[in-house]
Parts: structure tokens; sequence; C-alpha cells
């Protein structure tokens, strides 16, 4: 017996903001919307091989670095271009202390959620 990671829900102070920045990062579109939340997913929608993102309206700030992050791969470019598409849709530069030759960018969202661009590509599933 085992289980499937199927939906990520996520506390977002802007459910909106961060759902149409994922959605453009990672080529979702909306799946659903209820009581201020907002799901994302692939065009095929629940249940695929690739889990939703489920951002739920939260009043309170994060309250302090989160335990969980995501790490994205280019999937038809490289990570230079990536990284300069994803700064275009409001990533910015974040500093975890990651050495000068990390060959990953560590970024963050809109609403300062970290994650990380590597340089392994991937092909888009």
């Amino acid at each position: 017996m085992s289980c499937r990671i199927s939906e990520i829900v996520i506390d977002a102070r802007d459910p909106e903001r961060l759902a149409r920045f994922w959605s453009d990062v990672l080529g979702f579109v909306e799946l659903s919307r209820e009581d201020g939340a907002v799901e994302i997913g692939p065009a095929s929608g629940f249940g695929g091989p690739q889990p939703t993102l489920l951002f739920i309206p939260v009043a309170e700030p994060t309250p302090g670095k989160l335990r969980l992050h995501f790490d994205v791969n280019p999937t038809d470019g490289d990570q230079e271009r990536e990284l300069t598409r994803l700064l275009e849709l409001g990533a910015r530069p974040a500093d975890v202390g990651q050495a000068d030759s990390a060959s990953w960018h560590v970024l963050a969202d809109p609403e300062g959620n970290e994650f990380c661009l590597l340089r392994k590509r991937l092909d888009q599933v």
C-alpha cells in the first residue's frame, strides 16, 4: 500500500496573485475556486500524474521560514533563460546562505515563499 501526493495546499495572503504566478511558472490552468481559495493544475485536471496546487486565503503573515519549498526545472529552455522569465513574472532573488558557486538559483514568489530553479532539465510532462 502507498500514497501519492494529489494536492499541495498553500496558505496565501492573496490566493489570486499566487495562483496567477504559479500558473504562469508551471503552465497550469485554474481548476476551481471556492470561498476565496483557488486551485490550479495541469489542463488534464485533478488526479493526473502532477499534483494540483490549492491556495487558501489566510489573514496572518507567514510565521517564519517555511519548512518546505519547491524545486523547479526548465522544461523547454536553459536555466538562464528560465531565470529571466521567472524574474519577469514577479519572482525575486533570495539569499538562504547558498554559495556563489551553487548550480541553482534561490528565488521567492510574490509572497516571499522560497523556491529553487535547478539547472537540470526535465522533459515536459
